[in-house]
């Protein structure tokens, strides 16, 4: 791995100052509060600030067409991390909007893009049902077509449509074909979530964060919001997918994360650190808890396994931070003490609730774009050939 440091222009260090400028003005500690109480991971000014400041647009396009430079992405890029700038939201409609742009229409296309760029326009992804869990292409969710062919009648509901209220547009996986074969029976949409029929209710995470159920109750969509061909959904679908699971070829300059989950890592971070700082700090009797060798211990052992979580590429590493921050997140905990359980902006928390953040967060990262087991089942199959594993009850003897 290559820890080189690059060396900025005068013209990119330049950037870095504008960035952080911006980012200090609209991430105040208002936004983080009320982000922090709706658990929604957007704040719409915030959002239509970086639309109107051209920082979507730069940072969805590429270089060649008026982008940022791999350099300023990068700064933007960490900057926005190290502000803690809500991001879910940005992070699924930059996804969606590439499918957009790869099999939508032109006419698609001109209704969603400058939307995208001005921030105006949102988009979540309608994958997850009740009862399919990480498997999307299980899909039961029904579109079935109009005799005349213009439109389509969609029936069913989603689990987990992160940001469906505050989007504009919902990235759905519908079954067109219930006789095909599972991979051949599915259409993509772009729904607009304004539709007659939709229902979109909250639901609450344990880390405190806001997703939801949506349900569609005879939703008629034009076939104008149909993106690819009848029955190619799983075409559609594979990139998104893909970035989704992090499995994304790693970028020859090195300027780029080393696996996805990087934003949730840098809360883990700042956690680390703020319990580093604490324990050095002398109490009230003059003695400091980094002098107790089995504290000094249990918290080398949580930095290190951090450092190689996030030095662990690809989707191996998507597993190394989930299970990192499971790992080492109450143990951060029990050094800081009992006061390291309040919350965010409680007083006298011990670390201003970034321990206790991480431990309601870590469920939850470890299950986003499919859980563990099912990204540990694709490391097995898929890069140490050990085949799938067999689920069904062993045969008895006779």
């Amino acid at each position: 791995m290559d820890f080189s440091r690059v060396e900025l222009s005068r013209e990119d260090k330049a950037f870095l100052d504008e960035a952080r400028k911006f980012l200090a003005t609209h991430v105040t500690e208002e936004v983080r509060r009320r982000d922090r109480e709706t658990g929604d991971n957007f704040d719409e000014g915030v959002h239509l600030a970086m639309g109107a400041a051209g920082y979507l647009e730069a940072e969805w396009k590429p270089e060649s067409e008026g982008g940022f430079s791999r350099v300023r992405r990068r700064i933007w890029e960490l900057e926005k991390r190290r502000f803690h700038v809500p991001w879910v939201t940005w992070g699924t409609t930059a996804m969606v909007a590439r499918s957009v742009a790869r099999f939508g229409s032109q006419e698609l296309q001109n209704e969603v893009l400058p939307g995208v760029f001005s921030g105006h326009i949102r988009m979540c992804l309608g994958y997850t049902e009740p009862e399919g869990g990480s498997d999307v292409a299980t899909c039961k969710t029904r579109a079935v077509r109009e005799a005349d062919g213009s439109s389509w009648v969609i029936n069913g509901s989603k689990m987990f449509t992160t940001g469906a209220h505050n989007c504009q547009y919902v990235f759905l996986i519908t079954n067109t074909d219930p006789d095909a074969p599972k991979h051949k029976s599915l259409t993509m949409f772009l729904v607009p979530l304004n539709s007659p029929g939709i229902d979109i209710q909250g639901i609450r995470t344990i880390d405190g964060d806001r997703t939801n159920i949506v349900y569609y109750t005879d939703v008629r969509v034009a076939d104008k919001y149909r993106l690819g061909e009848v029955n190619g959904g799983w075409t559609v679908l594979r990139e998104p997918l893909n970035v989704e699971h992090g499995a994304v070829p790693p970028a020859r300059d090195g300027l780029q994360d080393t696996s996805i989950m990087m934003h949730q890592a840098g809360f883990l971070a700042e956690a680390v650190d703020k319990a580093a700082a604490r324990v050095a700090q002398p109490g009230p009797d003059g003695r400091r808890l980094v002098d107790d060798n089995s504290v000094a211990y249990r918290l080398g052992r949580s930095v290190a396994r951090l450092e190689a979580a996030l030095s662990t590429p690809s989707i191996f590493g998507r597993v190394a931070i989930a299970q990192t921050m499971r790992d080492i997140s109450p143990d951060l905990m029990d050094i800081l003490g009992a006061a390291a359980a309040l919350p965010f902006g409680a007083d006298g928390a011990a670390d201003d609730g970034s321990a206790e953040y991480c431990y309601r967060f870590a469920p939850l990262v470890g299950i986003y774009g499919g859980t563990l087991e099912v990204f540990r089942n694709m490391i097995a199959q898929h890069v140490l050939g050990l085949g799938k594993p067999a689920y069904a009850q062993p045969k008895q003897a006779v």
